[in-house]
């Protein structure tokens, strides 16, 4: 099964251990983990189901290119790692 971790930075603002969970795409895997884990949805997701600005997900070490639906495929072997987007000027 996949696993899903997140970066020490977003574990200081809401409670996201690492965990492994059934799913085929990114969004399957996230709704497993939101079943187990409900506080964090609101904190990487907007309300119409999408990633916020700050969020930035990568699958087996590359940037998942669908913020919106979150449909990048995802093998059982792979890890989705969540971290906040940096930015500034």
């Amino acid at each position: 099964m996949p696993s899903v971790t997140f970066t020490s930075h977003l574990q200081r603002h809401v409670a996201c251990p690492p965990d492994t969970l059934p799913g085929t795409t990114v969004s399957e895997v996230l709704e497993a983990y939101f079943a187990k884990h409900p506080k964090v949805r609101s904190y990487l997701l907007d309300d119409q189901g999408a990633l916020r600005k700050h969020v930035v997900v990568f699958v087996g070490g590359q940037q998942a290119h669908d913020r919106e639906k979150l449909s990048d495929p995802v093998r059982d072997d792979q890890e989705i790692y969540v971290m906040q987007a940096l930015s500034g000027g």
